[in-house]
C-alpha cells in the first residue's frame, strides 16, 4: 500500500497533467507495489481537489467491460472514473482536440437514473427498473499516464482514462429497444473504422451498471438518482487526430456527430 502522502503526490501530478495536458511516466514503474486499492484513492483524491474548484459531479463511467477493449488494452478487469459537467458535449459539437492527451474515441450507451442503485448484489433488472432513459454516447479517451507497460492501476488512477463524452439527440426506455442489440458504426472522416453491438459489453450494456453498483457496494457507496453512467465501449478504442470528422450510427437510436478542432 502507498502512503498517504505518496498518494496526495500522485494525484496533484495528475492534475497538473490534466492542466497541462500533458502525460507522466507510469506510477507502476515507479511504484511496483502499488494496488487496485491505491489507484482508486490516488483518483479519490484528484476527484476530491476537483470538486473542491468548483467542478459538478454528473455521473459515472465505466471502462474495460467488454473483450473487445479487453484485448485492445491487455487488461482484464473492468473499472470507473466519474464525470463532471463541463465534460459533456452534445451532438455536432467543436470539441477542442488541445484538451486531451492520447485522444481516442469509445462507442458506448448511457443509462440515466430515476432512483438509487446499491449492491452487493445489483441485479440486471434492478439497473432497468432504476434506469429512466438510455442514450447513446461516445467517450473521449484522455490518458495522461504513458500508455505503454500501462496496467489497470495506472488507468484507474488517471480516472479510467476519462476525458468527456458526447451524447446523442435520441433517448429511449428500456422496454422500447433490445438494447442488448443497439449497434455502432464507428466512422472517421466518412471511412468506417469500427463495429459493434452493444451485447459485446459483459452480455447486456446494463450489466457494467450492475457491476458498478456492487463495486462502489464495497467502499461503502452507491449510485444516486440523477447520476447518467456510462456503461463502457463494444467496440475499440479509435484514435483521432486535429480536424477529423467522427460519426458514429447507433441505427434506431440516432447518429452522434462531433469534430475534433
Amino acid at each position: 500500500m502507498l502512503t498517504s502522502e505518496t498518494i496526495t503526490a500522485l494525484a496533484a501530478e495528475l492534475a497538473e497533467a490534466e492542466r497541462t495536458r500533458g502525460v507522466m511516466p507510469r506510477i507502476t514503474a515507479r511504484h511496483p507495489d502499488a494496488t487496485i486499492e491505491d489507484s482508486y484513492a490516488i483518483q479519490g483524491v484528484w476527484r476530491d481537489s476537483q470538486l473542491a474548484a468548483g467542478r459538478t459531479l454528473v455521473g459515472r463511467k465505466i471502462g474495460l467491460t467488454s473483450k473487445a477493449m479487453q484485448q485492445a488494452t491487455g487488461i482484464t478487469e473492468p473499472d470507473y472514473g466519474v464525470m463532471f459537467d463541463d465534460t459533456v458535449y452534445r451532438s455536432g459539437a467543436d470539441i477542442p482536440f488541445d484538451h486531451f492527451s492520447n485522444v481516442r474515441i469509445e462507442v458506448e450507451l448511457a443509462f440515466a437514473l430515476k432512483t438509487p442503485l446499491e449492491g452487493p448484489d445489483c441485479t440486471l433488472e434492478q439497473v432497468l427498473a432504476a434506469v429512466d432513459y438510455v442514450v447513446p454516447a461516445l467517450e473521449v479517451l484522455n490518458s495522461h499516464i504513458e500508455l505503454e507497460g500501462r496496467t489497470i492501476v495506472d488507468t484507474i488512477s488517471d480516472n479510467a482514462a476519462y476525458g468527456a463524452m458526447v451524447l446523442g439527440d435520441v433517448r429511449k426506455r428500456v422496454d422500447e429497444v433490445d438494447l442488448r442489440w443497439v449497434p455502432g458504426v464507428l466512422s472517421r472522416n466518412g471511412q468506417i473504422e469500427e463495429t459493434g453491438v452493444a451485447a459485446g459489453v459483459l452480455g447486456h450494456p446494463a450489466m457494467g451498471v450492475a457491476w458498478l453498483a456492487n463495486k462502489f457496494h464495497q467502499h461503502g457507496q452507491r449510485l444516486e438518482a440523477g447520476e447518467l453512467i456510462l456503461a463502457g465501449s463494444f467496440t475499440r478504442p479509435m484514435w483521432v487526430s486535429r480536424g477529423d470528422t467522427v460519426l458514429c450510427d447507433y441505427r434506431e437510436m440516432g447518429i452522434i456527430e462531433c469534430r475534433f478542432v
